[in-house]
């Protein structure tokens, strides 16, 4: 498995990774609306326009294909990470989120991070060192739940 930053030639491939992903652990909480502007967040024409913005993608590469995507914004906001369901259980979500992580630090990122989890993924980015920041929040039928990384904390745990 090879961990490497995406190109914007990626972009249909990590479209094609995280919309089933998300219709099968995420959409099931959002009403119709929500779940196709979700589904327009992550089509490939966003994501290559993420990636010419202040975003950084990763993607882990097997057998010819994609089977896992990491993002962060602005570098300190952990902004997507999927993995696909027959790579999951080997460590690969917490290995895409180390090279996300350093590619962040080797920006100059010494903050915090901060992730808005869906339900699904709170125990996950707890096991990363996250802890929730607010209430479970709702913005235009998506529901998230705020979560942050401590820097100070996360150093002392390594």
């Amino acid at each position: 498995m090879r961990i490497r930053p995406a190109r914007p030639d990626d972009a249909a491939a990590i479209s094609r990774l995280i919309v089933p992903l998300a219709e099968k652990y995420i959409l099931h909480e959002f009403d119709a609306q929500a779940g196709e502007r979700f589904r327009a967040a992550v089509s490939a024409e966003a994501i290559a326009g993420y990636m010419s913005a202040e975003f950084r993608y990763h993607v882990a590469e097997e057998g010819g294909g994609l089977v896992g995507v990491v993002a962060t914004r602005g570098d300190g906001h952990l902004y997507h990470l999927f993995v696909a369901e027959a790579a999951q259980g080997r460590g690969l979500a917490r290995r895409l989120w180390d090279v996300a992580r350093e590619a962040s630090r080797a920006a100059g990122h010494e903050g915090d991070f901060t992730v808005r989890s869906s339900r699904y993924a709170v125990g996950l980015y707890e096991r990363f060192g996250f802890v929730r920041d607010g209430p479970d929040d709702e913005q235009d039928g998506i529901v998230s739940i705020p979560m942050r990384l401590r820097t100070a904390t996360f150093e002392r745990s390594e």
